[in-house]
Formats: C-alpha cells, structure tokens, sequence
C-alpha cells in the first residue's frame, strides 16, 4: 500500500453529556492536530497517490469551519458529544466527498481508503478509517 498524508490543526470549543465525561461536561477547550491519510494500492500514471496541495487544501477548507469555534452551537452537531472519535468521522465523510468528485487531483475509485486522526495531545488520539 501508498499512502500520503497531510496534517492540519484546529482549535475549538465544547461540551459533552453524560457522567463518563466527569469534568468535560463543562465547556473546555481542545486543539487537535488533524493527520488526513490518503492510502492506495498502487500509484496513478503521475506516479502519486493524490496530489498532497489539493489534499491539504482540502484537509484546510474542511476543517477551517471548526476552528476557533465552539462546536456546541453548531447545528451540524446538534444533539450529539461531539467526541474526538465523533469528529474523526465527520472530517472523513468531508474528505471522502472531496475524493469521490476528483478534488485530490485522481479519481477516488483509485484510492483504497482514507484515514482521518485527531491528536489530543502526545498521549492521546483517536482515528476513523474507511474504504472509499
């Protein structure tokens, strides 16, 4: 497998419900460095897995409505612990899109899947894979 992967940051705002989040129930803050991984089989006629400025465009405009936001007053999110596992998911199904309308610069049937991470600190992240 080839993979290429971009990296951005984001800074935002929010709260969660229910007693397993003890003190993060209350609004806190949390800046998330944001790892986007385009993987693949094999490399296109370019010799690439996806063009990295298109992928880090695309990894920027996503996430550039969340940040220095407090995702709790998003409507987008109503309703739900926006979690870090939650927002991996949601940065994915954006960079899916990109991927499926050809916004990486190669068709996204090419591509096997694409993994989204969220680093909460140098202890803790999650992340959300899927096949396209």
């Amino acid at each position: 497998m080839f993979a290429v992967e971009v990296r951005d940051h984001i800074m935002i705002a929010h709260s969660f419900r229910g007693a397993v989040f003890g003190p993060a129930q209350a609004l806190h803050g949390a800046t998330f460095v944001v790892d986007a991984c385009f993987i693949a089989k094999s490399l296109d006629d370019n010799g690439i897995v996806v063009d990295i400025g298109r992928a880090l465009d695309v990894l920027k405009a996503t996430l550039k409505p969340l940040n220095y936001s407090n995702l709790d007053d998003n409507p987008k999110f109503k309703g739900q612990n926006t979690t870090t596992e939650f927002m991996c998911k949601y940065i994915y199904d954006a960079l899916a899109e990109a991927a499926r309308s050809g916004g990486l610069g190669r068709d996204g049937k090419d591509l096997n899947s694409i993994r989204v991470t969220l680093s909460e600190s140098h202890v803790a992240r999650a992340w959300y894979e899927q096949a396209l």
